[in-house]
């Protein structure tokens, strides 16, 4: 399943549960933004990858620092989905106890 077709499905099975909260919908909401601003991030940073493997591929030099500028792009994206991820599993075992 998709990355998309995954929040889809899960926007579309937390909007048939009627006995979730505002503030639970809410929630849901900032988190569902978050993984999706994170992969615009992570779709952005991946194309700064292949862009300068294809560079170095081809004979062309690159800055040292636009690599770990890059891969610090792909590490803070990597670490706000584990966070969103981590967020989603706590509010599950909250809900489940």
């Amino acid at each position: 399943m998709s990355i998309a077709g995954f929040l889809a499905h899960s926007a579309l099975a937390a909007a048939r549960d009627q006995t979730r909260t505002a503030a639970t919908i809410a929630a849901d909401h900032d988190v569902l933004t978050e993984l999706f601003a994170t992969g615009r991030k992570l779709g952005w940073a991946g194309s700064n990858l292949n862009q300068m493997t294809k560079t170095l591929n081809s004979g062309g030099d690159i800055n040292v620092a636009r690599i770990e500028e890059t891969l610090a792009d792909v590490r803070r994206a990597a670490t706000a989905t584990r966070a969103a991820v981590e967020r989603i599993n706590n509010r599950q075992t909250n809900e489940s106890t």
